[in-house]
């Protein structure tokens, strides 16, 4: 298997941390670690505000002492750039940051704040950036802070860190990760044995992106079946446009033994393909199982349930309490349409690697916003 269900595996990229005192935030949480640090990564993404609470510890990057203590998020469609979804996204930035400094007690300058590339990209593509700045301006006045840092993350460094955060030192080398989310697709490898030069893959599609195009072909006819047909000529146009030739210049076929994808709709299709491997982080699948997964969300999406997906389930030594939460939280974040947009986008980027003579390893990386926000928070610990 490409990693194991220990999380620990994944941080190998912290260097030694110094050691600070945050007595009031760790006394929030249940800690793992003797002498660790508390942080809050609160990120402004395409589909919505994201905050990850992390526990890291004194010696992460030969103990992999890194917890993951809350992971949260607020939908707020920030791309769609109207004036309902701003103040929506204002206000999901707004309540995090309180939540992390008040009810988690953690201390201003152990909470970072970033826009995400996929936001920078869609802004610079709708001629929206004035949207990104009043919102950052909106926040400092909102929280009384003129001086904070909100760093607008773009594509290059946002893949870096994902990369750093979420793939062992072990496969550092031989693994092509690709990041699906809300307003692109960003990721890449590392070509030359080192982690100074990255090669860059980007999209210009991403799930939220993917569905609003889809959406406005339908015009009036807003059936499933619809929806379907159109969303398979957005695909083949992005694919036609855009996905061979940005795969094929990556040069990542040749280079890389594994494909692992990140983001949403990875974390999504892993929890519901695999309910009964809930307690892993990294999930295996081939391009046919996510084919077949595909029809179901379009067919058979009730199938999907959480109702209906705790019925399938009859081992009795799997956590059917866990699993049920999981499957609702997906649900909630992505409906039919967003699924089907988004695992159709996926296996578009899949088919590119499904060789004749060579088949890769594809990996589906649950916690994968995790990683790179916790990358981004070391960087800037140091």
């Amino acid at each position: 298997m490409f990693l194991p269900t220990n999380q620990k595996r994944f941080l190998t990229v912290f260097v030694c941390l110094l050691s600070t005192l945050f007595a009031n935030a760790q006394n929030s949480f249940k800690l793992k670690y003797d002498n660790s640090s508390v942080y809050a990564g609160i990120e402004v993404g395409s589909k919505g505000v994201k905050m990850s609470v992390l526990e890291i510890g004194k010696n992460a990057q030969k103990t992999g002492a890194f917890n993951v203590l809350k992971d949260t998020s607020v939908n707020s469609d920030f791309i769609s750039f109207s004036p309902a979804t701003f103040q929506a996204t204002l206000s999901a930035l707004t309540s995090l940051y309180n939540t992390a400094a008040k009810e988690y007690n953690i201390t201003p300058n152990s909470i970072f704040t970033v826009v995400s590339s996929g936001v920078k990209v869609q802004a610079e593509k709708d001629n929206k950036d004035s949207w990104i700045n009043n919102l950052i301006d909106s926040f400092k006045a909102r929280i009384s802070d003129p001086q904070r840092n909100v760093a607008v993350v773009d594509v290059l460094q946002e893949a870096r860190l994902s990369h750093l955060g979420i793939v062992p030192e072990s496969r550092r080398y031989t693994t092509f990760l690709i990041d699906i989310g809300s307003g692109n697709t960003k990721g890449g490898f590392f070509p030359n044995g080192d982690t100074k030069t990255m090669k860059l893959f980007q999209l210009s599609w991403g799930t939220k992106s993917t569905a609003n195009a889809t959406e406005k072909r339908c015009e009036d006819d807003k059936t499933i079946d619809n929806y379907n047909k159109q969303l398979t000529r957005v695909l083949t146009g992005a694919e036609n446009s855009e996905i061979i030739y940005m795969v094929n210049e990556s040069g990542a076929y040749p280079m890389s033994d594994y494909i692992a994808f990140s983001g949403g709709i990875a974390w999504s299709i892993a929890t519901l393909l695999y309910p009964e491997l809930i307690s892993n982080s990294v999930v295996p699948v081939t391009y046919d199982e996510v084919l077949k997964f595909s029809e179901r969300i379009y067919k058979n999406y009730p199938s999907i349930s959480e109702d209906a997906m705790l019925k399938s389930i009859t081992d009795k030594t799997l956590d059917k309490v866990t699993i049920g939460r999981e499957v609702k939280r997906v649900n909630q974040v992505f409906d039919q349409r967003s699924l089907m947009a988004g695992t159709g986008l996926l296996l578009k980027i899949m088919r590119q690697f499904e060789g004749v003579y060579e088949k890769k390893q594809f990996f589906l990386v649950k916690n994968g916003q995790v990683g790179w926000i916790s990358a981004y928070v070391d960087q800037h610990i140091k």
